[in-house]
């Protein structure tokens, strides 16, 4: 949406409105839609250096970068407030605030009334009329409308982290709840004008009509270098008292749709870190089932491409993805057609960006969030490894496993 800015009489420019990206499934910064197939997030600079010095070779299994914008915080004459981006022409001379977004500071000051044992009856006791009022003040109502024109008759169930069904919406709320979060304390934290830096990014599920998105929190280490003791115990707790620990990589949230009663189930974080090695196999199983039966056709590509993505990583030397996560994504709705799997030949391994419905299967896997990423030549590192990220690999190795597991069960 392109808005007319009128914050400065004296300025007027023209600026994108910034909306919320519905289909954030993990993670704690505020991804925000920039256009269909374009997001944002707050910048960090350490990810925007690794994202400006991608080895070629994972580059298929990344989101394009599309470099940065600034943002400021917008209220209308009526008082509602939005996140504009300034055109991006306007980002290419030199940008003069600090070079960590402003942004990435909500966070760590944020209250952590997530946390614990009450995280997940937070995420469920999110009042329907608490958020709709939120959304009545904000610009995410002229999305949600959008996303209803679309979908019409898709909503979510939402489980808390004990699988009970908390309430029924027409949304994930995870991102919702992320955004309300981050424009509540950009408005009484920071004044109105004051400029924020995002990175672009590109939009891995635009050309899927229902994604099915699983984010996964990727190693046995979460904790970067860069972290206080403090947040370092807070993290080894995490990996230790979850499947981090035993498998290398745990669940930070799913959507799933179901095609029998036409919603998305959604799922958490705090879901994710209660599970038992068994549980987490049961989650991925039930992450591949529509509702009325699994899904044994996306078994192979999924497995496939995760193989592809382990042979890149077990040649980036030094490159520790601490606190990444890995995203497996594929269409809810079944393509007419399939093309029998002996015309995708195994050498070819390609992720399946293709919609025509000779595809077999739409398939995608990304790796995502790299704040926290080291490697030989980052700047300002002091501490480096030799090799490559003996957890990454380990977890990458148990979740092929695991699948193949599941296939060779059906």
């Amino acid at each position: 949406m392109v808005v007319q800015d009128s914050t400065d009489a004296g300025d007027a420019r023209v600026g994108v409105q910034l909306q919320p990206f519905l289909h954030q499934v993990g993670g704690h910064l505020s991804v925000m839609k920039y256009d269909e197939h374009t997001v944002c997030k707050p910048l960090v600079s350490r990810e925007q250096r690794f994202y400006e010095s991608l080895p070629l070779a994972m580059k298929r299994f990344t989101p394009q970068y599309k470099g940065t914008i600034t943002v400021h915080l917008r209220k209308d004459s009526r008082g509602h407030l939005s996140l504009v981006a300034n055109p991006l022409k306007e980002n290419r001379g030199p940008f003069k605030v600090s070079t960590e977004s402003a942004a990435v500071a909500i966070w760590q000051t944020l209250p952590q009334t997530t946390s614990g044992s009450g995280g997940a009856h937070t995420l469920a006791q999110w009042q329907h009329t608490q958020l709709a009022h939120s959304l009545k003040e904000s610009s995410a109502t002229s999305l949600l409308r959008s996303e209803f024109h679309l979908n019409a008759h898709v909503s979510s169930l939402v489980e808390d982290a004990n699988g009970n069904q908390a309430e029924r919406r027409s949304f994930n709320p995870w991102g919702l709840q992320c955004h309300l979060a981050h424009l509540t304390r950009l408005c009484t934290e920071y004044p109105e004008n004051q400029l924020h830096r995002f990175l672009l990014l590109e939009n891995v599920v635009s050309q899927y009509k229902y994604p099915c998105i699983l984010d996964l929190k990727m190693g046995t280490r979460q904790q970067g270098d860069d972290v206080s003791e403090e947040k370092k115990a807070r993290h080894m707790r995490k990996c230790a008292q979850s499947t981090s620990a035993c498998l290398g990589v745990r669940i930070c949230g799913m959507q799933v749709y179901q095609i029998d009663k036409k919603h998305f189930l959604c799922k958490d974080k705090y879901y994710g870190r209660k599970l038992s090695v068994e549980g987490f196999r049961q989650a991925l199983h039930q992450f591949l089932h529509d509702g009325t039966r699994l899904r044994p056709e996306l078994l192979e590509p999924i497995q496939r491409q995760l193989r592809a993505l382990l042979s890149v990583i077990r040649n980036q030397s030094s490159y520790r993805f601490y606190s990444s996560s890995l995203l497996i994504i594929y269409d809810g709705q079944e393509l007419p057609e399939r093309t029998p799997e002996r015309l995708h030949p195994p050498e070819a391994p390609q992720p399946d960006h293709g919609s025509s419905s000779g595809s077999l299967s739409k398939v995608d896997i990304r790796m995502i969030d790299f704040a926290h990423t080291t490697y030989k030549g980052s700047w300002n590192e002091h501490t480096t490894y030799d090799g490559p990220d003996p957890g990454y690999i380990f977890g990458l190795e148990n979740l092929i496993q695991i699948l193949q597991d599941i296939q060779e069960g059906e």
